[in-house]
């Protein structure tokens, strides 16, 4: 069983265990969401949003678990800290393997100031990084002079980084506090590289990279290009042995020199990076345990979401060089949710738009911030015995 539905990775994913020969699940929130209409899935539930019902969320998947006889429960965007808080419950449903690690380890990786912490701790590279809890620290932070990024502890898409040079208005707005902590790091210049990986206990099973080219807004990545970069690579191995991970596993580096990354962020759940996987064999695989060799993308075509690339990336387009960049990026990639074989989900695309849509115009937030408004978990208390 799936979450999380709506993603195109989802999709992905599904239509991945299903050409492997198993039978595939969805759990989501929405009423409509992009994998409803796929041909991969058997069968689609409809569950409580697990951010303002956490407890209902977890007692709906239970019930799924204990009437499907789930053999793998596979979050994939960040519904996976709610449903790592109700672990012991799912399990006890009979979940044979819920690919979620605790809540508090998770919250070391979710949490930019605890994971660049935990990273420098190990003697991996990440930009120097303080925490803002109080407008007295973000004045200290400003008054060293250096360019700093500016971010939420708890973020995603970019949505709210402020990047140098930082506008005056757009400080005004900025009000950290223990209850909402903002990160400070230093900007470092070069190309921006991201990773995808499964692993099982600390050894990778799975894993891909690729650079940041055309995205949605300041951070999502809407094209895919594998690349081999062995120092991200080694980064990766270096810090999933540290902290015996399992599951999914995603960071955000920049190239600092020849050889040399720094993490910027880690996502431990499924990022675009899986659809540069998805026709390896052996990928379906990986998520059961560990194989032979790690799985990579081989000759792996560029990949894309054709919606994102004409909503975000061709208004963004400022010259006649970057159309023809964006055109030949467009003709040559695949669209990551057309399937000739699973038609339904690229046709009915708009519709799972609308709910985004709605919640946009509700809450005053772009489409990116709607699209997990109601999974998603900024530090809050989850459940009896969670902080």
């Amino acid at each position: 069983m799936l979450t999380g539905g709506r993603a195109p990775a989802t999709l992905e994913l599904a239509r991945l265990f299903q050409a492997a020969g198993h039978r595939v699940l969805m759990a989501e929130s929405l009423a409509w969401h992009l994998s409803r209409p796929s041909r991969a899935v058997a069968a689609s539930y409809r569950v409580p949003a697990p951010r303002p019902e956490p407890a209902g969320f977890i007692r709906a998947l239970a019930e799924i678990v204990r009437r499907e006889h789930v053999d793998l429960l596979l979050p994939t965007c960040e519904e996976i800290y709610t449903v790592a808080a109700g672990r012991d419950e799912l399990a006890a449903a009979g979940a044979g393997l819920v690919v979620a690690e605790p809540l508090e380890k998770l919250r070391g990786l979710h949490d930019k100031w605890l994971f660049a912490q935990r990273a420098r701790g190990l003697g991996l590279c990440v930009p120097d990084t303080c925490c803002l809890e109080s407008a007295d620290d973000l004045r200290a932070a400003l008054a060293k002079g250096d360019e700093l990024v500016l971010k939420p502890a708890y973020s995603r898409f970019a949505a709210r980084t402020l990047l140098p040079p930082h506008r005056t208005a757009a400080l005004a707005r900025l009000q950290p506090s223990p209850q909402e902590r903002w990160v400070a790091q230093t900007y470092l210049r070069g190309r921006q590289v991201c990773t995808y990986s499964v692993a099982h206990h600390g050894r990778l099973a799975a894993h891909a990279a690729y650079p940041v080219e055309w995205t949605a807004g300041q951070g999502s990545a809407v094209s895919l290009r594998a690349i081999e970069h062995a120092a991200a690579r080694t980064w990766v191995e270096r810090f999933v042995a540290a902290e015996s991970f399992t599951g999914q596993i995603a960071f955000d580096f920049v190239e600092t020199g020849p050889g040399r990354v720094a993490a910027l962020e880690c996502n431990p759940r499924a990022t675009s990076g899986v659809h540069l996987l998805a026709g390896e064999p052996g990928f379906a695989a990986a998520f059961f345990g560990p194989g032979p060799r790690v799985v990579t993308p081989g000759a792996a075509r560029p990949a894309m979401l054709a919606a994102g690339m004409l909503l975000y990336s061709l208004p963004a387009v400022r010259s006649w060089a970057a159309l023809r960049g964006w055109a030949a990026t467009f003709a040559h990639s695949r669209d990551v949710v057309f399937s000739p074989r699973d038609p339904l989900p690229a046709l009915l695309q708009l519709f799972s738009l609308a709910p985004f849509a709605a919640i946009s115009l509700r809450h005053g937030l772009s489409l990116l911030q709607a699209s997990t408004y109601d999974i998603e978990w900024n530090g809050e208390r989850l459940g009896d015995g969670q902080p």
